[in-house]
């Protein structure tokens, strides 16, 4: 099992199939618009435009389960994103992250990936989780390491 044998739910509600993702790099990331690290969506979508035409892709899962830093609709969550950060990159329905009703997705990177002494729980929005193009997982980064610190990373994989 891999990343990309999961589907999730896009922002506007459509299935998404992450197969389509196959072959790329992927960070997966949790999100939320009323966090201390919300800036760091301008990061994330400046690591898009700089890789996205050499098969780069940043997954934005937006959750409220932290603070309930995410309490906006689907509606309020993609105009924030747009007006604020100019987000272009995929953003998916709120999503738990954490608990028993959290995604399949998230159970496996978790897995794949434990934190800080083997934990498997999410700590904070922001956690990163960057995928190989065969959709094993790479990397787990803290909410505090910001998206520029992942771009050697990004490189190393996509020259691999």
């Amino acid at each position: 099992m891999n990343v990309y044998d999961f589907s999730a739910v896009a922002l506007d509600g459509a299935p998404v199939d992450l197969q389509q993702y196959h072959g790329k790099v992927a960070l997966v990331v949790n999100t939320a618009s009323e966090c201390g690290f919300t800036p760091q969506y301008q990061g994330l979508e400046e690591l898009y435009r700089r890789y996205r035409d050499r098969g780069f892709v940043v997954l934005a899962f937006p959750s409220n389960q932290f603070g309930e830093q995410e309490p906006g609709s689907a509606d309020e969550i993609r105009t924030f994103c747009a007006s604020k950060y100019g987000v272009t990159f995929p953003l998916f329905a709120k999503t738990d992250v954490n608990g028993d009703n959290a995604h399949p997705l998230w159970q496996h990177l978790k897995k794949e990936a434990p934190g800080l002494l083997g934990t498997q729980a999410i700590k904070w929005n922001f956690t990163k989780f960057l995928v190989r193009p065969d959709g094993t997982v790479f990397k787990r980064y803290a909410p505090n390491t910001a998206p520029a610190d992942i771009a050697a990373d990004i490189e190393a994989l996509l020259a691999a």
